[in-house]
């Protein structure tokens, strides 16, 4: 997901560039494994820069926060960057860039890396409580077993007597 851009900001501004996108075997994290990610990624040339847009599709494994089960959380990622030059493309002198931690940078000879970007993107499509479906029926509360049809039911447990004072009151 590395692109050259030398000629494009050769270009004035306001041409693009589209790509497909269709990479297997991303490493962005360790627990993430090797990614597929299939989109489109469009970048605008303009004045400071290259501004890029993709629309891309990839699946993580996630673990159920229902069931516990290991399965792929499929994503959707929607990505806007603007990255700037560190040196002239028609010079090779050296550009002055905001030394900000979110600035995404083309380096000196001129390649655009989409990797940290999709990777931040990744990072905020997460789910905090990802489900391997909608209606996943989760754990018995008591044996621990996956519920769904298999699990025939488990007698409750007796309760504590020790807590059967807060129980009456409770009511």
């Amino acid at each position: 997901m590395r692109y050259n851009v030398a000629q494009l900001m050769k270009e004035p501004v306001g041409v693009t560039r589209s790509y497909e996108l269709d990479e297997e075997g991303q490493r962005l994290e360790e627990e993430w494994g090797q990614l597929h990610l299939v989109g489109t990624v469009q970048m605008l040339r303009t004045q400071r820069g290259v501004l890029v847009t993709a629309a891309l599709r990839t699946a993580i494994p996630a673990q159920c926060s229902r069931c516990l089960e290991e399965f792929a959380e499929p994503l959707e990622l929607a990505i806007e960057e603007e990255y700037f030059p560190l040196t002239d493309v028609f010079t090779g002198a050296p550009l002055e860039v905001l030394e900000d931690a979110g600035t995404f940078t083309i380096s000196a000879r001129h390649i655009l890396d989409l990797l940290e970007a999709v990777r931040q993107a990744i990072l905020l499509s997460e789910p905090i409580q990802p489900l391997c479906r909608q209606d996943c029926p989760g754990l018995c509360l008591v044996c621990g077993r996956r519920l769904g049809p298999e699990h025939s039911g488990c007698q409750e447990k007796e309760a504590d007597p020790r807590w059967e004072q807060l129980r009456r009151r409770l009511g």
